[in-house]
């Protein structure tokens, strides 16, 4: 197992960018890899699992580990077929805007080939 950290700065607001990650709703609007979340909750809660849907149709499983709202970080694992990783999210202040980053834990070529897309979505998370 690898470890990954990658993060990006934005002029978003703190609250606009959790925002963005407690509704689950919003995941597609940044995000280019998630076509829809399919869950019956809608907001980021410890427990709350479901799919992740991907371009061409491809479905991974998520459950939700850890949310603390108060330090806007949360924790989720993704399972597609026997690959498994850990991803952790945190939004901090920065300036007049924000910082978020992400730290994963998973197989490396999986990090390695998930970075590009990540770096993406983060970097769209954190704009106005």
């Amino acid at each position: 197992m690898a470890q990954m950290t990658l993060s990006a700065t934005g002029a978003a607001h703190p609250d606009t960018v959790w925002q963005r990650y407690a509704d689950v709703d919003l995941w597609a609007t940044w995000s280019p890899q998630i076509k829809a979340v399919h869950s019956v909750g809608r907001r980021l809660s410890p427990g709350l699992s479901g799919t992740v849907e991907g371009l061409g149709g491809i479905r991974a499983a998520f459950v939700v580990e850890a949310v603390d709202h108060d330090r806007r970080t949360w924790t989720w694992r993704v399972r597609l077929g026997r690959i498994r990783i850990r991803l952790h999210h945190e939004v901090r202040p920065q300036g007049s805007g924000s910082t978020t980053s992400l730290k994963m834990h998973g197989p490396r070529l999986v990090l390695l080939a998930y970075a590009p897309l990540a770096r993406l979505a983060l970097h769209r998370l954190v704009q106005p």
